[in-house]
């Protein structure tokens, strides 16, 4: 099968953990051991991953350093796709002992100029802060901010994905047999112009959406959103919360989740198995057990 295998948070960086390279690569050395075992089962492997923390904090360093001459998050974004596909990269050719090639690309993902998102930023970036500290530095910034369970995050526009120019070089690489890093942070957001060319544009796409337009664009057979929870609870926080191994699109459409990562995953989950698709959600050291069926929460058409 080829299987679209996107990282969640916790697989570079656990809620409290500090930003920095060696807990990051600590935790991406326990996901390459997941991501390998797919490949030693036959597998091919795409791997997306978020970017959250990461670009949130590179914004902050630019502020720190010239404010007036910050680079805009569609460069940030790129400078994450390198720094974290380089960490994935490294550690997963470790893990499966350097017999299969494995690549980081760049992936530019084309949004729409008059998508409402722009309006309404809600996609969380950078540290946590307490609410005070994040209303000072809103102020101070110009940022928009929301709450992130007991904490407060800076949010910005995250649009929704429509095209990935770069598909013809993924296809390239797979069919050389490459295991392919690429749409990190949900990829560069850029605009199209009427004459064709593309320019950056302030936004980070949503990573689960945009894994689930590149699976769908591969004709992919599975789709897996990786995260710390086993897999979605009906009633999750309550005494008679139960695991759903198994809902149809209609059913995961249709069902009510509590605010939160979540959410998007479900929607993005969805959407693909609506095409055909295998999709599941569950913890990422499950990831070969919920191809399985063995483990998680499949979503099938």
């Amino acid at each position: 099968m080829l299987v679209v295998a996107a990282l969640g948070g916790n697989a570079l960086l656990k809620r409290g953990e500090p930003l920095t390279a060696s807990t990051q690569r600590a935790n991406v050395q326990i996901a390459a051991k997941s991501l390998a075992a797919i490949v030693r089962a036959g597998h091919d492997l795409v791997v997306t991953h978020g970017n959250g923390p990461q670009v949130g904090l590179l914004a902050l360093q630019g502020a720190a350093y010239k404010p007036d001459e910050a680079y805009p998050l569609d460069v940030l974004g790129a400078e994450t796709e390198g720094m974290i596909g380089y960490i994935i990269e490294q550690e997963l050719e470790n893990a499966l002992n350097h017999d299969r090639p494995v690549a980081t690309l760049l992936t530019q993902v084309v949004v729409d100029q008059d998508d409402p998102a722009f309006e309404k930023p809600t996609k969380f970036v950078g540290p946590v802060y307490e609410r005070e500290e994040a209303e000072t530095r809103a102020k101070a910034a110009g940022w928009h901010i929301a709450q992130d369970g007991d904490k407060w995050r800076r949010v910005v526009p995250s649009p929704k994905p429509l095209e990935i120019p770069d598909m013809r070089v993924i296809r390239l690489l797979l069919d050389k047999g490459v295991v392919v890093i690429c749409a990190g942070g949900g990829g560069i957001p850029v605009l199209r112009r009427d004459d064709g060319s593309t320019v950056g544009v302030e936004a980070v796409i949503d990573k689960d959406a945009a894994s689930a337009l590149l699976a769908q664009q591969l004709e992919a057979d599975a789709l897996l959103l990786l995260t710390d929870v086993d897999a979605i609870y009906r009633g999750f926080g309550t005494p008679s919360a139960a695991a759903i191994d198994c809902l149809s699109v209609e059913q995961a459409r249709t069902l009510e989740l509590p605010a939160g990562s979540m959410g998007p995953k479900l929607t993005a989950a969805a959407d693909f198995a609506a095409r055909g698709g295998l999709s599941g959600i569950g913890r990422l050291e499950d990831a070969l057990a919920i191809l399985d069926g063995q483990a998680g929460t499949r979503i099938l058409d």
